[in-house]
């Protein structure tokens, strides 16, 4: 019969298991710690220091015109001008110029950001700071869908940058004999939810932003709520960003000593 300290290092083992999981994700050669660069485009062509080829919007979409440049997207070679047309908000594509990746996405207006594996902060990553994993940070909580999903906007870690989702509901859950009520969002990739806050912890011991909390598919409504793996967005990370904030009314009125810390990086950047 197992015992509760045997639980407790199952517990601990399956995190430490998962930290283990998200760092290597953050270290990927062209994942967010790559970031050396962002511009944003205008509608006149030009040419961009990191960025290989000339660029420029207009209402509509993104240009590139390679040049004498060797460009791909999708494993297709980038011969003429070649139009992106994108999802405000949505996923970006990567165009690849040599070793490294040229991304580019839509945030009201259209950017390029370049992902570089020899960035300066790939090479300095040591790791990110997080709460002990403690099992009474996992809390039980209820789905509530809405009707139709509820479009719903956010600013944004860049000012006067606005995000525009469509909240298919709420969760509810009890901490300290009192209700809390949170917006989701759908989840990465269309799995479970995904959920923007902020506590009291926002801008002590953590980023002060935001955190993000992945929550697997509601099954009959209920929903795990593991703060244990509350996660950093890559605004907590790189200046090269342009991550949501929470939507109105998702900060916990509560210190969640639970997740991910400030990043290394950041320690010392936040006003006393």
């Amino acid at each position: 019969m197992s015992t509760h300290t045997d639980q407790d290092t199952r517990f601990t083992h399956r995190w430490q298991q998962w930290k283990v999981a998200r760092e290597r994700e953050l270290v990927s050669p062209h994942g967010w710690l790559a970031l050396v660069s962002l511009d944003w485009l205008s509608g006149t062509p030009r040419e961009y220091p990191r960025a290989a080829g000339s660029w420029w919007q207009d209402a509509d979409a993104a240009y590139l015109d390679p040049g004498d440049a060797e460009l791909s997207v999708d494993g297709e070679p980038v011969t003429g001008v070649h139009r992106f047309e994108l999802v405000n908000s949505g996923p970006g594509v990567r165009v690849v110029a040599g070793e490294v990746e040229i991304e580019v996405a839509r945030r009201s207006g259209y950017l390029i950001r370049v992902h570089d594996p020899s960035a300066p902060a790939l090479a300095a990553f040591a790791g990110v700071p997080a709460y002990d994993p403690d099992p009474h940070w996992v809390l039980s909580g209820r789905y509530e869908p809405f009707g139709e999903p509820r479009p719903t906007t956010v600013g944004a870690v860049v000012e006067g940058l606005h995000h525009v989702y469509h909240a298919p509901g709420l969760v509810r859950f009890e901490r300290g004999g009192r209700e809390h009520t949170l917006t989701a969002f759908n989840g990465v990739r269309g799995n479970g939810l995904n959920i923007l806050f902020t506590d009291e912890t926002s801008g002590v011991t953590t980023y002060p932003a935001n955190r993000s909390l992945a929550v697997d598919r509601p099954v009959d409504g209920a929903v795990v709520l593991d703060f244990n793996r509350a996660t950093n967005l890559p605004c907590a990370f790189t200046d090269f960003a342009t991550c949501p904030l929470p939507p109105e009314g998702n900060h916990l009125p509560f210190a969640v000593t639970a997740g991910e810390q400030l990043p290394y990086e950041r320690r010392g950047a936040i006003p006393t």
